[in-house]
């Protein structure tokens, strides 16, 4: 999973320095090209030659120097790399970022990246719960950068409490499975800066009785990862999400939750002029029972015979409403005739894009982590390979950025 990718190692100003360069030696046997940039304080606990030992590439620590006078060092460094973890992450350095403060080689090279940037806290437990700190914490992760928590234990300065640099080995481990979730693609950190998305997930469920339920099989998973990459990615997103199991994605700070179809399309409505995208990717409930009965309908020797009516169409709605900048993007959960009806339903909805998938194919349904999906356009078809939902997500993303340029161009 790290063979080949481009680790930019920060290591500031903490006793855990040491650590890191364990972190180095095994993200190298690993098959990682690992450049490490450290601070001045980072200097006072470990030495640049050890990294250089480790990583056989040069370690940067100055600003200031430029090994390769072809190219500006930090610049080169932020472009080129997959992953900027930072490891051990002071709190110093947290307070920097957060306020956009850029005054080393380290906090230069975040600036000036897309590359998303993983921080590995580690500092005096009384630092790590000051309510400052959490605050700056609290604002980079809505911003889309990404934390590896410290452990509990005896600390350095004699406390013993929550600020301990996770060890070596799980944070090379959290590193890997960094890269799993999102199929070995790390997403840029900042393309969808100022964007607001809209973003419906999961399913609905209809009541028949008090005890009955009609609803469907989806889980949820791919609207999730949707938004987790929109998030990631620095989007404003706001996630109306039907009944699911599944956590929040991290920095997501505006969720409606939601159980019928009427309550999906009430909250879609409510967000949706705001929106600069919307992407349905809910199991919107298409029917539901005219009548929902008051007491737990009692078996007889018949027949059951329940009437269902339409559910307002959600995506359709929003292709009536648009405005001329707004994105619309619709799925199509099939099971025959996949792409002539993910095209007709591009037409008769006023999409800019569906996303088929036949969810009786293995590893394209419900409840799975990969998904086989071909994106229907007004410009052709485009099939995916079999791919993890969250790498599914950011190329839905990707497509998403150039329809919005052809849009804004129009």
């Amino acid at each position: 999973m790290l063979k080949g990718k481009t680790i930019v190692l920060g290591v500031s100003g903490g006793i855990a320095a040491f650590k890191a360069a364990s972190v180095a030696s095994a993200l190298t046997k690993k098959g990682a090209d690992v450049h490490v940039i450290m601070t001045e304080s980072a200097q006072m606990f470990i030495t640049p030659l050890t990294f250089q030992s480790l990583t056989k590439n040069p370690v940067l620590t100055d600003i200031f120097t430029e090994p390769d006078p072809s190219e500006l060092a930090h610049i080169a460094l932020a472009d080129k790399a997959d992953l900027i973890l930072v490891a051990p992450t002071t709190a110093n350095l947290v307070g920097k970022v957060a306020h956009g403060l850029a005054d080393d080689m380290l906090s230069t090279t975040i600036m000036a990246s897309k590359a998303p940037v993983l921080f590995a806290l580690a500092m005096n437990v009384n630092m790590f719960e000051n309510p400052i700190v959490q605050e700056n914490v609290a604002y980079l992760q809505q911003k889309g950068y990404h934390f590896a928590e410290p452990q509990e234990g005896l600390l350095a300065c004699g406390w013993t409490g929550k600020g301990r640099l996770m060890e070596p080995e799980d944070l090379v481990a959290f590193v890997e499975d960094f890269f799993a979730k999102r199929g070995g693609v790390v997403a840029a950190r900042q393309d969808l800066a100022g964007l607001r998305l809209l973003i419906t997930a999961g399913t609905n469920v209809e009541a028949l009785d008090p005890v009955r339920l009609v609803t469907n099989r989806a889980t949820g998973k791919m609207g999730y990862a949707v938004a987790e990459a929109a998030v990631t990615r620095g989007a404003d997103v706001t996630l109306v999400s039907g009944p699911t199991n599944l956590e929040l994605p991290k920095g997501l700070t505006h969720v409606e939750r939601v159980n019928t179809g009427l309550e999906m399309y009430e909250a879609v409505m409510k967000h949706f002029a705001l929106a600069d995208v919307y992407i349905g990717a809910a199991a919107v409930s298409d029917y539901r029972p005219k009548e929902t009965f008051k007491q737990k309908l009692k078996k007889t020797d018949g027949p059951l015979l329940v009437e269902f009516v339409r559910n307002p169409d959600i995506i359709a709605t929003c292709g009536e409403k648009r405005a001329p900048h707004q994105v619309l993007i619709g799925f199509a959960a099939e099971t025959e005739n996949v792409l002539e009806n993910a095209r007709g339903k591009l037409i008769r909805k006023n999409c800019d894009l569906f996303v088929a998938n036949d969810v009786s194919k293995e590893g394209a349904g419900f409840g799975v982590d990969t998904n086989i999906v071909t994106f229907v356009g007004h410009d052709g078809d485009e099939p995916l390979p079999m791919l993890p939902k969250i790498e599914v997500a950011n190329r839905i993303l990707d497509k998403m950025l150039s329809l919005r340029e052809g849009r804004l161009v129009k």
